[in-house]
């Protein structure tokens, strides 16, 4: 008997349920692995992109963040997960700011500004670019049932992302998370985080290697830069000495193949022109000497207390002859209230000597001259003239080595063209600057501003000073139980001696009380008991001298050392300070070494009888 099976019927309708799960399941997990690597490939050849160019590293985060929106977006609108529109976006926030801006929307023509409501409060959201959003609403949408907001990056600046996802203005059933397949939906927004974050380290590890890449390549255009200018330098160094050593050459030959005769008119012409040639050789080598050691950071300046009225007379003296050859008139002009200068006298003289000698060289008639006057806190030193002026584009590259304006007052160039430049790199040093203003056929000014107050080098160098004279000069009390240190008096007008005295003793370990006149003396006297009184001969209101007559003849003040400092440096000015009751004398410009061991001494003696 035949028999027949029920078993492929069974089958059938046992496992015609799971196939068509399966099916489902594998089309979703193939929707999930397609659009990640959409996104992955997206980004990879964006990458590729940027690090084979020169992009800003704005407009290349720019545009990964906002390819994630774009691809996320594809992805989640599919008709294969139940609805056809979502809103994918990203909000930043400023480092330590709780209300940012959606900075990113997906590109879709079919995509209006859309509403997400937040069950918790109920309240409405528009998501649209450059709309503000709160940092606690974007925290509340992300613990809500269903999640719509995710954490999303900080950058090396404290920018934080967050990146949001909107269905809820949709029907209820096109929630994102409703569905049996929501894990993997989930999946999906979880791996695009991680993408995006991959490709944003990335994206900082291109612009690290384009940056080293680019400061190599500056370093290349630097260094052949620096060996054209050293090519230049040479050129023009052989042809500036070769020039003067000619006509000394030249001129040297004739007179021995003639045989000098001192009567002879040609021959003392000879001679004037070796002499000139040698001065001119003698400057370009100096001025090659200084500009090299200025570069080098090897330039040694030696800062004193200069009497700025000496200096300018001394300098216009080097210069009027000159200037009376040319038939020009020489002035100087400065304010009663410019005294003294911290600076270093030799390069203050050679920077006024460039400008002025300039001048001169640049001017057919009228007037050369120099005003110094106090302006802000700088002291200006100002040289002017009624020569041809400098054109706008001569004045740009006047300061440049070597480079010379054509001089229609003289019959060819003149100089080394270095001296403007060793200039204004002597005034940096000094903590000022050079400035020019000129106007063609009119004439010009060249102002050297330097700071009163020392700064920068200035005071460095005063520091260092002071800090190698104290290992010399034993501190006072340095073994004593004293809580404060030794306090000084310091009774000075000139602002320059006053600071530099100020700086220098507290950085000895002084306490200095500086006052510039006698009525401040009195009164701080009654606030304070010094240990020295550093007392200025010539105040604005008083004889110095005079007040520590006064001082001596008050049972109060008997006892306290004074030392007298003054210009006063003629034979028996020591003998009537001291008759006048002070206990030493120290001449300006002050030695600060010989200040110091002054001050230790007579502190000392106080610190002992303290001890007693």
């Amino acid at each position: 008997m035949q028999q027949s099976s029920s078993l492929p019927e069974r089958n059938s309708q046992i496992d015609s349920k799971p196939l068509l799960s399966t099916i489902e399941h594998l089309r979703y997990q193939l929707w999930l692995e397609t659009t990640l690597n959409k996104l992955q490939i997206r980004l990879k050849d964006y990458l590729i992109s940027v690090a084979t160019t020169n992009s800003s590293g704005m407009a290349t985060e720019a545009e990964i963040l906002q390819i994630v929106v774009n691809e996320l977006h594809k992805g989640l609108s599919d008709s294969l997960i139940g609805f056809t529109q979502c809103i994918v976006g990203i909000a930043l926030f400023e480092p330590q700011q709780t209300v940012g801006q959606i900075s990113y929307i997906a590109h879709s023509p079919s995509l209006t500004p859309n509403l997400e409501v937040i069950p918790q409060t109920g309240k409405k959201l528009t998501l649209r670019v450059n709309k503000s959003i709160k940092l606690k609403d974007l925290e509340q949408m992300e613990t809500q049932e269903y999640q719509s907001a995710w954490y999303l990056f900080e950058d090396s600046r404290g920018v934080k992302g967050w990146l949001m996802i909107n269905t809820s203005s949709f029907s209820f059933d096109c929630r994102l998370f409703k569905d049996a397949f929501a894990p993997l939906k989930l999946q999906l927004i979880t791996k695009t985080v991680e993408n995006c974050r991959a490709a944003l380290v990335q994206l900082r590890q291109i612009q690290s290697w384009q940056q080293h890449c680019q400061q190599l390549a500056n370093f290349n255009q630097e260094l052949e830069r620096t060996n054209q200018l050293k090519n230049q330098f040479l050129a023009n160094t052989s042809h500036e000495i070769r020039t003067p050593l000619s006509s000394i050459i030249g001129f040297t030959h004739l007179l021995l193949a003639q045989g000098y005769e001192p009567d002879k008119a040609r021959h003392q012409e000879y001679l004037h022109i070796i002499q000139s040639s040698g001065k001119h050789l003698l400057g370009l080598i100096n001025d090659i000497l200084d500009l090299s050691k200025i570069e080098a950071n090897q330039l040694e300046v030696q800062w004193e207390i200069v009497d700025v009225s000496t200096l300018c007379r001394n300098v216009l003296a080097l210069v009027k002859e000159k200037a009376a050859h040319k038939g020009l008139t020489l002035r100087l002009e400065m304010e009663a209230d410019v005294k003294n200068l911290i600076a270093d006298p030799l390069r203050l003289k050679q920077m006024l000597l460039n400008l002025l000698f300039n001048a001169v060289k640049f001017t057919t008639k009228g007037t050369v001259g120099l005003l110094i006057a106090n302006q802000d806190g700088f002291l200006r030193f100002t040289v002017w003239d009624t020569g041809t002026g400098i054109s706008d584009e001569d004045q740009s590259r006047l300061f440049r080595p070597y480079s010379q304006v054509v001089n229609p007052a003289a019959g060819r160039n003149e100089g080394t063209g270095l001296g403007l430049v060793v200039t204004q790199k002597l005034a940096e040093i000094h903590g000022g600057c050079l400035e020019l203003e000129s106007v063609v056929n009119q004439g010009s000014r060249f102002s050297i501003l330097l700071p009163i107050k020392p700064t920068g080098k200035v005071l460095a160098a005063i520091e260092t000073t002071a800090e190698y004279d104290l290992e010399i000069v034993s501190h006072p009390c340095a073994n004593d139980t004293m809580t404060s240190p030794p306090v000084i008096l310091l009774v000075e007008d000139d602002l320059p001696n006053g600071e530099l005295m100020g700086i220098y003793l507290k950085r000895l370990g002084y306490q200095v009380n500086w006052v510039k006149n006698g009525a401040e003396m009195l009164t701080n006297l009654q606030e304070i008991e010094p240990a020295v009184i550093l007392m200025d001969v010539s105040l604005p209101d008083a004889n110095g001298l005079n007040l520590v007559q006064q001082l001596r003849e008050n049972p109060k003040y008997k006892h306290i050392p004074i030392i007298a400092q003054t210009a006063m440096a003629m034979k028996g000015d020591r003998e009537t300070c001291l008759a006048a009751g002070v206990n030493e004398y120290i001449s300006k410009p002050i030695d600060l070494q010989l200040l110091a061991s002054l001050i230790a001494k007579y502190s000392q003696i106080i610190c002992q009888n303290q001890d007693l």
